[in-house]
């Protein structure tokens, strides 16, 4: 009786094991050129998957990947848009000069 039961968690902890494992991605939409990191593989076409390693084990880990992934240093965000950064304004050119009287 008791190596049924055995197995039979054997069997459970067999089919829930790999669900438990998350896996991250790191992607980056082609149109707007933005990565960011997802935890399903991307199955659309306009994402692509970009990075030393195609799957990660933990976010911490992929958002450390991203840090050093070329493709995402341009304006790469960690799981959502870009960020709206400090604006800077350009100095006013200066006024024309009077004309002569």
């Amino acid at each position: 009786m008791r190596v049924k039961l055995v197995v039979a968690a054997a069997v459970i902890a067999a089919f829930a094991t790999p669900s438990l494992a998350a896996e991250f991605y790191i992607v980056q939409d082609s149109s707007t050129k933005h990565c960011r990191i997802v935890e399903q593989r991307p199955t659309i076409r306009t994402e692509t998957i970009v990075g030393p390693g195609t799957a990660y084990t933990t976010r911490t880990e992929a958002e450390g990947a991203m840090k050093t992934v070329k493709v995402c240093e341009s304006g790469g965000t960690v799981g959502g848009p870009a960020p709206a950064g400090p604006r800077t304004v350009p100095p006013a050119p200066p006024p024309p000069p009077a004309p002569p009287r």
